[in-house]
């Protein structure tokens, strides 16, 4: 006879998977997570799910969002626990955006050292709030301020 699975409630997913009972029950509603119900209508989640946790918040720490990881996951065959060969497979895709993202932050932080030398943050000159006048192609006045306000 098979041994029963150990089921976890969510308290105990929760406090060992590092995340509020709160991102649990949203990671549910999302299709990220898939919990049972007891007799009592609470959910139990089977110990497979600690991995599943485990790999959405990777993903989060990588920048991932929550749409593709969901995407990502649902690409397993029957909603299985992601192994150590999906995680690469999908790392790989994700390192190149993670790299852009990284480039683009590096080139922020290069203009945002001529920024701090200079002081101007002139709207027409500047490349951290007007890359390329790009307000210019918006018309005169206070293009920014003019979205804002109505």
């Amino acid at each position: 006879m098979a041994a029963k699975p150990v089921m976890l409630s969510v308290g105990d997913l929760a406090a060992r998977g590092g995340v509020a009972v709160s991102a649990l029950h949203y990671y549910e509603s999302r299709g990220l997570l898939c919990a049972q119900r007891s007799s009592g209508n609470q959910r139990r989640y089977p110990r497979a799910a600690l991995r599943r946790v485990a790999f959405i918040r990777a993903a989060q720490q990588l920048g991932v969002g929550l749409a593709e990881i969901a995407d990502a996951l649902a690409a397993l065959p029957e909603q299985r626990t992601p192994t150590k060969a999906d995680w690469a497979r999908l790392s790989a895709r994700w390192r190149g955006q993670l790299d852009a993202r990284i480039a683009a932050l590096q080139a922020l932080r290069d203009r945002l050292d001529g920024c701090i030398g200079c002081g101007c943050l002139s709207l027409k000159a500047c490349a951290l709030y007007n890359p390329d006048d790009h307000c210019a192609t918006q018309g005169s006045g206070p293009q920014r301020l003019m979205r804002q306000g109505g």
